[in-house]
């Protein structure tokens, strides 16, 4: 039984599961979050998020005291920060979340902890966090004051999980572990042996903050390509779906598939810390985010077509009239995520065209109150598509892949996801 007590800050898509798993491994966790709900859900073994197998262990350790939540900070060992750091102003990172934790955080605080920061932040944050610490709690002393010495030390230790396959990547992936001493790296590196059977890569703080960043924008990048090339083939009447199998037979191509745009917390959102961060020097990077920004604009436009045509074939109908059905509202497949997802975005456009907007997404029980006000509803594919004028499939859901040829049947079908 491993006798360090660790506090994970977060607990949601990312927090939730890696304090679940290192609780796993005979270690006691306190789970912190500011929602009752979460705590009380966490509290009884019941899962809040979609995430295969999550369950079963939550349920396990829940029961063997090993993981308890709650919502006020409790001294610990190590503390683990993942909280969100999304948008304000713009395309400004707002690290309000990381600072609040600070503030929690610091009145437990002890000499010989440590402090992991797992958000994704602009380059500098763990820094900041360091200086915040510090303010709060004069009577210790941090990595930038002490270096190897400092009584709290603080590290930077991104997530690199893909939703769907967390479990196995929590433990299985390489991890970089950005320390602001030796003895901070070391230290973080013990609390990830606990769990990670992967590569524990020793770097900088700084480093390693800049290499989340640097592995979403690569995919953003490379998604952009794709999704321009949508644009390209369709105005050119080629099938972009088989242009991309055929090419992506070439030894050294691997075209990603375009979408609907990008979504979730990280891919649409990290590259623009890079370019708030060097603007003049990011300019691939910015770009890319543009293209992927307007793909659900032009996907959009296709959608105002279809619309057009269904009333000029149907001179009685009026577009209040007109049934739009959007399959897929999640930010990618199999998942309930709804982060930044650019589906729910095209969704709340169509709506605000004053159709009839049906969305079908089988990962979730409930619409975000952003489409329930906007006249959306929710229902299941069959009674959908059954009144459906114009039919967008905005997301592969594995529902979808079984009832392909249902899909395919329906006029006025827009598919942005490639599901045939």
């Amino acid at each position: 039984m491993n006798t360090m007590t660790v506090s994970v800050f977060g607990l949601g898509y990312i927090g939730l599961p890696t304090a679940t798993v290192i609780a796993s491994r005979g270690v006691s966790v306190i789970g912190v979050d500011v929602t009752e709900h979460v705590v009380n859900s966490v509290n009884a073994g019941r899962l809040h998020i979609v995430e295969p197998g999550l369950g079963d262990i939550l349920v396990d350790v829940v029961r063997k005291g090993q993981l308890r939540a709650t919502m006020n900070p409790e001294p610990a060992d190590a503390f683990l920060i993942a909280v969100p750091t999304p948008f304000k102003d713009g395309h400004k990172p707002d690290v309000s979340y990381i600072q609040a934790v600070a503030a929690a955080v610091a009145p437990v605080l002890q000499k010989g902890n440590i402090v992991i920061l797992e958000s994704t932040s602009p380059v500098g944050t763990t820094e900041r966090l360091a200086d915040w610490l510090a303010e709060a709690r004069p009577d210790l002393s941090f990595p930038q004051q002490a270096g190897n010495d400092a009584d709290v030390q603080i590290a930077y230790c991104p997530e690199r999980v893909l939703p769907g396959k967390i479990l196995k990547e929590l433990v299985a992936n390489d991890r970089v572990i950005g320390g602001m001493s030796e003895k901070a790296s070391s230290l973080a590196s013990d609390v990830y042996r606990i769990f990670v059977t992967g590569n524990l890569l020793v770097t900088n703080a700084r480093t390693a903050e800049m290499c989340k960043l640097t592995e979403n924008s690569f995919r953003d990048v490379n998604i952009a390509f794709a999704n321009e090339l949508s644009l390209i083939c369709d105005k050119l009447d080629i099938d972009v779906w088989e242009l991309i199998r055929l090419a992506n037979r070439h030894p050294r191509v691997n075209i990603l598939q375009p979408g609907c745009g990008v979504g979730g917390h990280c891919i649409a959102v990290d590259p623009w810390f890079i370019v708030d961060t060097t603007p003049d020097e990011a300019r691939l990077i910015r770009t890319a985010r543009e293209v992927n920004d307007f793909k659900p604009q032009w996907v959009l436009n296709k959608v105002k077509a279809a619309i057009a045509d269904v009333l000029a074939k149907n001179p009685e109908k009026r577009m209040k009239d007109v049934s739009v059905v959007c399959l897929g509202l999640a930010f990618k497949p199999d998942i309930d995520d709804l982060r930044e997802s650019p589906a729910v975005k095209l969704t709340n456009k169509i709506a605000e065209l004053g159709c009839n907007v049906i969305a079908v997404e089988p990962n979730i029980d409930d619409l975000p109150f952003a489409l329930a006000t906007k006249n959306v509803h929710l229902s299941d594919l069959e009674c959908s598509l059954n009144i459906s004028d114009v039919t967008c499939l905005l997301v592969k859901h594995r529902e979808f892949k079984k009832n392909i040829e249902f899909i395919k049947k329906k006029n006025q079908l827009i598919d942005v996801a490639g599901l045939y």
